[in-house]
């Protein structure tokens, strides 16, 4: 997983996690010292309107949810499970939780409910709060399925159901509550469950201790902390470690607020009306607007699109120069103009006051970054994994280079394996694997060095470059190696393809499945004479003999055994629901091979 991190800034305001000792005293520290300052803004589609709360409403809000949990009669070390779109709410409950001991597991409000019931019974979940009916009518077909659960409480009434262990939020919290202090302060016990949603196989239980999530976010605002006046807007979810830690944990030990997105489909309208000033998300969100872009600029004049190239050459430049990397030129004096003319419009889209944006969940092609740094909007990316908190490594704004994941954090050590793999070690690193001491041992050595899996090098700077992960090396029937991201990524420079998966372990060749971009298959199809809307133009021998030539068009760096023989093309996007696409929006490898292994088959038949 791929992380950012912050501006650097004054650490006076910053609560150490010293003075937190757990994620709770953190949120109890924040209300202390900012009481009045807004903690959170959220759309209320109620009364159609963005509402604030402050921190100090927060807290007596948490204390509604505190005094449920304690009827329910939990004792510390008990699980509960949070499966909701980002809210307050979210936050309301995991404080509650924290202060009582409770061990929170988050789950994706969209996830399947097999995945769903897997992981409540894996991590013996006995409380679970949920949003709607929507879920309700998911997690009922499992509901016989969950022995372990005592209650299930749902933010909206759910109408006409027989389930003893389901109440409305408003039937199970008291009108009012206060805050009693929290059981014990442990700094070094289990906080969290965080399940991998993995692109293989069943998820596993990441073990995070309130220590290993407060030092990691303590250490990413040593790099560059976040100001009491930066409002973040949140939209990935916080089910996810990158999130969490950095759009949840890190900004109430900043004071900064956190604006909760309407959704990803609304995200454009919402960056117009919050305005905000750090921006969480991940390479797919970047690589659509840039292809919004490139769609743009094709239909442009050629003095467009020249201004458009001369803004990306000169602000570019000028990003080298500011980071000491190049002297200063005379075409320099062009970019008040630039900025004017093209820049300014780009970032005037994502708000107007976009001081930085942390890019996470994968590498982001350098491309697509060269081109929004060029136009003023620092792209930070960095590495981590959920079992390391997340957060390893970070470039920071001074010291930016794309191409890299840039420093470890302080108190972050890291190295290379003799399999080339980073290797990473300090208090970020995980407790565990939840019931499953074996895939702990495989993971972390007897000396704390936890394997990352990527492949790695580190520069004598210290600057660290992800240049593959070792699971995703594809091995051909012949013995040849090739990266499959590395492949995947090049492909996709063609606007032709939304998603491209790279195939062909312990096979003669490889192929490749690619979901078509909808607007560039209609003008490719029809430019080669046959209609896009019909299904067996996706199978058309002399289509794909051009697809594939526009494939090895984007992939000539690689060597001649990487060539890609056969092609299936595909209209249908894989996404989060279908189960095809992790909830950071990676490709699911393992089932999108079992949703396709007949086509898959059909593809080296006669080979």
């Amino acid at each position: 997983m791929i992380v950012g991190v912050i501006m650097p800034g004054s650490q006076e305001h910053i609560i150490t996690p010293q003075q937190a000792i757990t994620l709770h005293g953190l949120f109890v520290e924040r209300v202390k010292r900012t009481p009045e300052a807004i903690a959170y803004r959220y759309f209320d589609s109620t009364n159609n309107s963005w509402l604030s709360m402050t921190w100090v409403q927060a807290r007596d809000q948490a204390a509604r949810w505190q005094a449920a949990l304690m009827r329910e009669g939990l004792v510390a070390g008990d699980r509960v499970g949070i499966m909701l779109p980002n809210c307050p709410q979210w936050v309301l409950f995991d404080q509650a939780a924290l202060s009582l001991g409770l061990v929170v597991v988050p789950l994706y409000s969209e996830d399947r409910q097999d995945s769903v019931a897997y992981i409540i019974n894996d991590a013996g979940v006995k409380v679970l709060l949920f949003n709607n009916s929507i879920q309700w009518q998911e997690l009922r077909s499992v509901c016989a399925q969950l022995p372990c659960m005592q209650r299930m409480i749902s933010l909206d009434k759910i109408v006409g159901h027989d389930e003893a262990r389901l109440l409305c939020a408003e039937e199970w919290l008291p009108a009012h509550a206060t805050l009693v202090d929290e059981r014990g302060h442990e700094r070094d016990a289990l906080a969290t469950i965080m399940y991998t949603s993995g692109t293989t196989g069943r998820p596993k239980g990441v073990m995070l201790s309130h220590y290993n999530i407060l030092f990691d976010a303590h250490a990413a605002l040593l790099v560059g902390p976040v100001a009491g006046t930066d409002t973040m807007l949140s939209f990935l979810p916080l089910s996810h470690a990158f999130e969490r830690t950095v759009g949840y944990y890190i900004c109430v030990m900043a004071g900064a607020t956190v604006a909760y997105a309407r959704s990803v489909s609304l995200l454009s309208e919402d960056l117009q009306i919050i305005r905000p000033t750090i921006l969480v998300s991940v390479p797919r969100i970047f690589e659509r607007i840039y292809g919004a872009i490139r769609a743009k600029l094709e239909e442009a004049s050629p003095l467009r699109r020249k201004l458009f190239a001369l803004a990306i050459n000169v602000g570019w430049r000028r990003f080298e120069h500011d980071q000491g990397r190049a002297g200063w030129h005379l075409i320099l004096l062009l970019w008040p103009l630039l900025y004017h003319l093209v820049a300014n419009k780009v970032m005037a889209r994502l708000g107007g006051r976009l001081r930085m944006t942390l890019c996470g969940g994968a590498a982001l092609q350098l491309e697509v970054s060269r081109v929004f740094i060029a136009l003023g909007l620092p792209i930070l990316q960095g590495y981590g994994l959920t079992e390391t908190s997340p957060i390893v490594s970070a470039n920071s704004l001074n010291n930016n280079f794309p191409s890299s994941i840039g420093l470890p954090l302080p108190g972050v050590e890291v190295r290379i394996s003799e399999q080339g793999t980073l290797l990473i070690k300090g208090p970020n690193v995980m407790l565990g694997y939840w019931n499953n001491t074996e895939a702990t041992r495989a993971m972390i050595d007897a000396d704390g060095w936890l394997d990352s899996g990527d492949i790695a090098s580190i520069s004598e700077s210290g600057q660290i470059t992800i240049t593959g992960r070792l699971k995703e090396i594809i091995v051909m029937s012949n013995g040849e190696k090739i990266s499959s991201a590395d492949m995947e990524q090049a492909i996709l420079r063609d606007r032709l393809f939304d998603l491209v998966m790279v195939y062909g372990e312990g096979r003669p060749y490889l192929v490749v499945l690619a979901v078509v971009n909808p607007s560039g298959w209609a003008i490719f199809a029809q430019e080669a004479g046959v209609s896009p809307k019909l299904p067996e133009s996706l199978c058309n021998a002399h289509l794909e003999e051009q697809v594939l030539q526009r494939i090895a068009d984007q992939t000539k760096e690689f060597p001649g055994y990487a060539n890609v023989h056969r092609v299936l093309l595909l209209v249908d996007p894989w996404s989060v629901d279908n189960g095809l696409l992790t909830h950071t929006l990676k490709v699911k490898r393992k089932f999108v091979v079992e949703r396709f292994a007949k086509e898959i088959e059909q593809l080296y038949q006669g080979h």
